[in-house]
């Protein structure tokens, strides 16, 4: 049981760490457990979305420290700029598509750069993960 326990706890830190600024792969995780069919597929898409979410939000509290410091956007890097001014333009439900590859972190770093609204932001983001998990839960169960 205590295997389970860490292996469960494996997915939630590779999902935290794949939606900071480090790269991860969680999917390929999440995947490979699935697919040796030992745990509770819900379990498995619940704690992922929950890691992610929160390294979303980890980036997303990083973006409001960094407009604090650095009030100036042009000081931001081009990849941060262009999701800047997309979530600028689009609104905060860009933040659904912070799952995204590449542009998904920069796009959380952009919604706390503006402020967007913490509880809202929070749910969009977690949304949009757990769509992400689903999918990769069905293709691989």
């Amino acid at each position: 049981m205590q295997d389970i326990g860490f292996e469960i706890g494996g997915l939630f830190l590779s999902a935290f760490i794949s939606s900071t600024i480090a790269p991860g792969g969680s999917e390929a995780v999440l995947a490979y457990m699935v697919a040796a069919g030992h745990y509770q597929v819900g379990l498995l898409v619940i704690v992922a979305t929950i890691g992610n979410t929160l390294g979303a939000m980890t980036t997303w509290g990083l973006g409001v420290l960094a407009a604090k410091k650095f009030p100036v956007a042009t000081l931001l890097s081009e990849k941060k700029q262009k999701a800047l001014d997309v979530v600028r333009k689009k609104g905060i439900w860009t933040l659904f598509f912070t799952w995204l590859p590449v542009v998904g972190d920069a796009l959380c770093f952009a919604g706390g750069w503006l402020k967007l609204p913490f509880f809202q932001a929070c749910l969009i983001i977690l949304l949009g993960k757990l769509g992400r998990y689903a999918v990769i839960a069905w293709m691989f169960g």
